[in-house]
């Protein structure tokens, strides 16, 4: 029995961009709303490293775009970030509705805001909100000039080897666009929202290096251990999508036939 590629193509892509945007989505909620202490010491010196909550499922999502370019090309992968541009303009929607609808929690009259709690705190949703709101703004900047230049980045080595050696444009692209996102982030959220656990009587600059600097290692490190899974993961595809080495799904039909089908 011949197999529906066809099928196969439309349900990886739709495995792959619902991973993809549900991980998005995700980690937009943890965004900032904890910090990791995963400092190390290492020949003698203690090496600081604070990484947000949100960053943990991060590089997953550079496996998915990663993916869809090596299968299905350029276009779809740049289809696919923006629309996880369009998914953090309707979560920033939906925690703005919600605040804005009554509730049943007390409201201080001077403010027009609910009232703080004995401790000084703000309604559980809405101290997720603040921070949300910090962590979506800043990653929509950083998300769109970080998923850009991966996918740009890729395709560039791509061209640049014919095709060959898929683990430097695995590494080569998210290594680049790393250092794009995790500087947008950091600098951002602090700038813009004011977000970042700093101490406030030490000098800003070496403190907001420590984040930047924790946030790229973290994500440098998974980008490098994920080169073996892309190649298990693209080995294994090409055939199961109908590829020939090299080859991506095209935009042909609906779902995307093979330029050189093998249906």
């Amino acid at each position: 029995m011949t197999p529906n590629y066809t099928q196969r193509r439309q349900r990886v892509f739709l495995i792959l961009s619902g991973v993809f945007l549900g991980t998005l989505s995700l980690l937009n909620i943890l965004g900032i709303s904890r910090f990791l202490d995963l400092s190390f010491s290492a020949f003698g010196l203690n090496i600081p490293m604070a990484v947000a909550v949100g960053v943990l499922p991060y590089p997953v999502t550079f496996i998915c775009t990663d993916l869809i370019s090596e299968l299905y090309g350029r276009k779809r992968a740049n289809e696919m970030v923006l629309m996880g541009l369009v998914l953090n303009a309707w979560i920033m929607f939906l925690l703005w509705v919600g605040g804005e609808l009554p509730g049943f929690e007390p409201m201080d009259p001077s403010t027009g805001n609910p009232a703080l709690d004995a401790a000084g705190r703000s309604p559980v949703f809405f101290e997720m909100r603040t921070l949300a709101f910090g962590a979506v703004t800043a990653s929509m900047f950083a998300y769109l000039a970080a998923q850009f230049c991966d996918v740009q980045m890729f395709h560039f080595w791509k061209r640049l080897t014919n095709g060959r050696h898929l683990w430097l444009r695995n590494n080569g692209s998210t290594l680049v666009s790393q250092i794009v996102d995790t500087t947008a982030v950091i600098l951002i959220t602090h700038f813009y929202a004011n977000a970042l656990p700093v101490a406030v009587n030490e000098p800003i600059w070496p403190q907001l290096m420590t984040f930047i600097a924790s946030g790229y290692i973290f994500k440098m490190l998974v980008a490098l251990v994920d080169t073996g899974p892309i190649y298990l993961l693209v080995g294994w595809l090409q055939p199961y999508l109908g590829l020939a080495s090299d080859e991506e799904v095209g935009d042909s039909d609906e779902y995307g036939a093979a330029r050189n089908s093998m249906d």
